[in-house]
């Protein structure tokens, strides 16, 4: 199973870190120990000063796909989750300007804390137009719709099988809106997927 992470798939968010609109999709890897379920708590790393996180819609791959049309995508998931993409700022920063990769940035133990799934069915709307948020002790930080997405979760399907198989059970998390912050040791997360609620995490 993997756990493969859109990055800079949102405008406003490229805008407040200051980077630049990539031409093509960017992704990224996350082990499977980076996932973390049922509301466990996270627990503030020692490697870093500044931890943000990155609320995020996430994807459920139901088959085996290889080089998958844009057109069939939608054959390919049938269930969403809601997660956050933990990341270390400071670690990330000296690794971009070193040009090196972000792997330990991004993909630290329980770095991805992750809703359980539910069937697509279930909130009645096509998946680009999904209103998902997320609060910061008790205060709205992050609002986003997926009708933002520079790349649809189809586009990015097709992108990836074109150089990596996917496989049943693998996860996409689709990119963050803007909104993203430190974590600090007290925070309380809590992350809706319109009127429902998915998770609630406690820092410590």
């Amino acid at each position: 199973m993997k756990v493969l992470c859109i990055g800079r798939n949102y405008v406003e968010h490229i805008k407040e870190l200051g980077n630049e609109k990539p031409e093509n999709i960017v992704f990224f890897l996350k082990p499977d120990t980076a996932l973390s379920h049922n509301n466990d708590d996270f627990y503030l790393p020692d490697f870093s000063e500044d931890v943000h996180y990155e609320c995020e819609l996430v994807i459920k791959i139901d088959k085996v796909g290889k080089s998958i049309p844009v057109e069939y995508a939608k054959e390919y998931y049938s269930e969403v989750a809601l997660g956050l993409d933990m990341t270390l700022r400071d670690v990330q920063q000296k690794a971009k300007e070193k040009g090196l990769p972000w792997t330990l940035a991004k993909g630290f133990d329980y770095s991805a804390p992750i809703s359980d799934f539910i069937p697509l069915s279930s909130i009645g709307r096509d998946i680009q137009n999904i209103d998902f948020s997320l609060e910061k002790n008790g205060e709205y930080v992050q609002q986003g719709n997926t009708a933002q997405m520079i790349h649809t979760v189809d586009e990015i399907i097709a992108y990836i099988s074109k150089y990596i198989t996917l496989k049943k059970g693998d996860l996409i998390f689709t990119g963050t809106p803007k909104g993203v912050g430190k974590v600090n040791i007290g925070d309380v997360f809590r992350g809706s997927i319109g009127d429902k609620e998915m998770f609630c995490i406690k820092v410590k």
